[in-house]
């Protein structure tokens, strides 16, 4: 019930807001009210929906097989009601969205629109926009009258130098500026910038590899990594894990939130009630302003961070994805400094290391790997997996590296 308390909280702030009106909101922008409107319907009906589930387990029943069954069905249920609520929750918060906003200064305005026209860019409309980590992106509708268009990442570079800010392309601009205008947005240059590499080994016998690896940008300067273990090896395990790391994407770009989207596989991988099917996920989301990553382990082998000659192990001890109803591990957090690497490994990996002190032997090959670059990092890694386990690959290997560093 708490979240459909917090959900109809929020509903109630979002309707008397509607009754404030200030001057203030000449400068913001937000849901035209026919779509708010119909955003806070669909959001209902969710709700209500989902409350038709909210109920106690019970039965009268005395086999123990009808029992069973009976909380098999009760508890896809709660994977349903968990459904509607998270969709119901994020329609809410889309409908009362707003994204404050303050024009550009007139003459950094004149001297950006004259100077991007003699390039045969249009611009119209820049102003900025405050973000969460203090920073301000630029906002402003282009289009050019070139037939071939320009890169959107060119077009960045040049107001970079005019406003004498850093700024890049957001991930969920145009990649081209064209003939039809098209609304842009410049962010701030974060304080640190990730490199990734990976490499990866299947199974002898094998030709298709069980393990599967992601990596996300997303805007406000975050970078997603995941990596998952499908249940055994070959072609079905493959499919298990790139199934879980499918939908974690599509959920982190709908707006669920981390914990929200790993939850939601978990709960879809549970109602499913498959004895052979739950991978593992390793989510490493990283702050590229704030210089921070936090870690969620559901069943993944240990990851470690290096800094320097340092080496510090990261585990959970948690179990695969769709075991339990809920993931309750609580994720990692740490603080990064200039030339960290995270090194995130399956357990293919781990198990090359023959003996109790497997662990033990990867921290201090770690702490004496001079390599800076992490897909270099990453193959030496496996090359050394493969000499410990005489070449002979017994489970699905993968290794994931991700440097940081300071521009």
């Amino acid at each position: 019930m708490t979240a459909g308390r917090d959900l109809q909280l929020l509903q109630n702030r979002l309707h008397g807001g509607r009754k404030k009106r200030q001057e203030s909101e000449l400068l913001t922008a937000q849901v035209s009210d026919l779509c708010r409107s119909r955003l806070l319907n669909y959001a209902d009906t969710f709700m209500e929906l989902a409350r038709s589930y909210d109920r106690e387990f019970f039965t009268g029943m005395k086999d123990r097989q009808a029992v069973l069954a009976e909380r098999r069905l009760w508890e896809n249920r709660q994977v349903i009601k968990g459904h509607l609520y998270e969709m119901a929750k994020i329609m809410t918060e889309i409908a009362g969205e707003v994204v404050c906003y303050h024009p550009m200064e007139e003459k950094k305005r004149r001297l950006l629109t004259q100077a991007m026209k003699e390039e045969g860019i249009r611009v119209e409309n820049p102003c900025y926009i405050p973000k969460e980590n203090g920073k301000e992106a630029v906002m402003a509708t282009l289009s050019t009258d070139r037939y071939t268009g320009i890169s959107g990442e060119e077009v960045a570079d040049m107001i970079s130098v005019l406003l004498d800010r850093r700024l890049k392309l957001s991930a969920s601009s145009p990649y081209m500026v064209e003939r039809t205008p098209h609304c842009f947005v410049l962010e701030e240059e974060a304080s640190f910038l990730v490199l990734t590499g990976f490499a990866r080994a299947a199974k002898e016998n094998e030709t298709i590899s069980g393990d599967n690896y992601s990596v996300l940008e997303e805007d406000a300067g975050r970078i997603i990594l995941m990596l998952s273990d499908g249940t055994g090896s070959g072609e079905q395990a493959g499919k298990d894990s790139g199934q879980v790391l499918d939908l974690m994407e599509k959920m982190l770009e709908a707006g669920y939130g981390t914990e929200a989207a790993i939850n939601m596989v978990n709960a879809a991988l549970f109602a499913l009630g498959e004895d052979q099917n739950h991978p593992t996920l390793d989510l490493c989301d990283i702050d590229l302003h704030q210089g921070s990553l936090e870690l969620h382990k559901a069943g993944g082998a240990v990851s470690f961070l290096k800094r320097d000659t340092l080496v510090e192990q990261l585990a959970t001890g948690t179990l695969p994805l769709g075991i339990f109803q809920k993931v309750d591990a609580q994720p990692l957090c740490r603080t990064l400094q200039d030339g960290d690497c995270l090194v995130m490994v399956t357990d293919g990996v781990i198990d090359a290391f023959c003996g109790e002190e497997y662990e033990k032997g990867l921290v201090q090959m770690l702490s004496r790997m001079q390599e800076v670059n992490p897909e270099e990092m990453a193959e030496r890694i496996l090359r050394m997996a493969l000499v410990a386990c005489g070449g002979r690959i017994r489970d699905d290997m993968t290794v994931g590296v991700a440097g940081i560093w300071k521009p």
